[in-house]
Formats: structure tokens, sequence, C-alpha cells
């Protein structure tokens, strides 16, 4: 069934934070983009390894580009872009767009987190809570080429400030993810589904094959990954200008912070 729009699209996107355009990839597409995302595997792992789950930008490397300018002309998904954002959020930008890749060996995740405020060293908080609402910023696409149930969501959370009970999960800062050791391989894919669960009112976010997942980075996410489920999800920004020039700032803030001595030990500790 081809897709089609409709205000649940909007209505999904400002109340849990997230929406999901289903099959809006027509298969021919997504065969193109499974023959180059294989490549990238390759180029990706040998530059850093088995454990690498990501290549980005695109447009660096020795790929085929046509693909790529494929996804980001396509009549569909601009238009859905449009309509749960405006025409001028753009997406598919070779210089920035990324694929994210199964781990080659053994089982990981990552530490539950907001972009920016909890990944960002020095980011100037206040300005963080500034543009939490902004619609013109921290809006983030996951688009799946195979079955992908990596990401974990808290719905909502990008409305608001962390609770009581998230930051009593989670008090200190930097987060810590899951401590893996000297595991197994199952058990470390145990530990990390545990870890998942253990955020409250964390879900899955379940994309099949064709479907893209526009969301705002700053609401709650993870993601967890087995080496037994193929993953080439395009990992990218539904950009702005002034996302653009926030996000540069930011960093540049940040990085004068951090040679000024300007950050507390734990600046995102105990926010509710």
């Amino acid at each position: 069934m081809a897709f089609q729009f409709s205000d649940q699209h909007i209505e999904n996107f400002h109340m849990l934070g997230y929406t999901v355009f289903g099959k809006i990839l027509p298969p021919s597409l997504i065969s193109d983009l499974r023959r180059v995302s294989d490549i990238a595997r390759e180029i990706a792992r040998s530059r850093g390894g088995a454990q690498v789950q990501r290549l980005q930008p695109v447009g660096h490397f020795e790929l085929d580009q046509q693909p790529f300018m494929d996804y980001a002309e396509l009549p569909d998904l601009v238009d859905a872009i449009a309509k749960v954002l405006t025409p001028r959020h753009l997406h598919g930008n070779r210089d920035h767009l990324g694929i994210l890749l199964e781990p080659a060996e053994i089982p990981y995740c990552t530490a539950w987190h907001r972009d920016w405020r909890d990944n960002i060293h020095g980011l100037n908080l206040a300005h963080w809570d500034q543009g939490l609402l902004d619609i013109n910023l921290f809006n983030q696409i996951n688009c799946a080429l195979y079955n992908d149930s990596c990401t974990w969501v808290v719905p909502g959370s990008h409305l608001r400030h962390d609770l009581r009970s998230e930051a009593e999960r989670f008090p200190d800062r930097p987060i810590s993810g899951p401590n893996l050791g000297e595991r197994t391989a199952e058990e470390r894919e145990y530990i990390c589904l545990e870890y998942c669960r253990s955020m409250p009112s964390a879900v899955p976010l379940y994309l099949e094959a064709g479907d893209f997942a526009l969301y705002r980075n700053t609401l709650w996410h993870m993601g967890n990954y087995v080496p037994y489920s193929m993953r080439a999800t395009l990992h990218d920004s539904a950009m702005t200008p002034e996302f653009k020039e926030w996000s540069q700032q930011a960093q540049q803030e940040a990085s004068q912070r951090q040679k000024d001595g300007l950050i507390m030990d734990n600046p995102n500790a105990n926010r509710f």
C-alpha cells in the first residue's frame, strides 16, 4: 500500500516527539540504497574495525551518490516533511547524512541521553532550554532500509524537563551506559536490553524497511544493537538555517567554556 499522509502524522510528532512515514521509500530506491550501504559497511569496518556502527557523511566517501540524491529529492518525502515541519526543513544533505550499521561481533548499546544536553561537553544548558520547543531546531531522522527496532524513546519527553523518576534513575552526568565488562555476547545482549527497560516509560521505535522516522532529538532516546540483525538506517537531520547557526554557536561556546574552566562537574543532574 502506497504511503498516505494524514493529520495523525502531525499529531504524533508534536505529542509523542516522533512520527513514522510508513513505507514511504519505493522498493526500487530501497534496493539502490541497500546496494550502496553494503559498500558503506565495508568502508566503515575497514576504517574503524568490526564494531564501528556508522559511516558519515556519505558524501565524503567513494560511494555511488545517486541513490542518496534520489532519497533527498523523493517528492512524497519532501512533501511529508514540509507538512509536519515547514518547506524550509531540508533532508538528505550528503555533507551530513550518515548510515547507521549493526556491530559485526558483539551486542552494544549507547547510554540514555537527550542530544546536545547530554553529549556536548560544556554546552550552555540555558541555550538548550531556550530552544527546547523551537520547531526550527533539533529535528532528527532515521530511515530504515531493513527492519529496525534499535532505537528506544520516552514518548512525550521532548516537551519537558526530566521527571523525578528519570532524574533518580540517572542522577549523574555524564550518563553511564551499562557495565558490559568481559561478558559473553548473550550476557551483553541481556544486560543491554535490561538497561533499555530501566528507563521509566521507555518503548522501542519499530521501523520496517522503507519507513522514515522524524523525531525530536531532545526526547530521551538511546540505541541498542545486536550483530545478528542487519542494520542500514539513514541518519540525518531536517535542517534549517536556524539550526545550522544554533549548532555552530553552541559548539563554539562549549569549546570556549571548556578552555575557560566554566563547567560544573554535574551540570545537568537532578533536573525535573
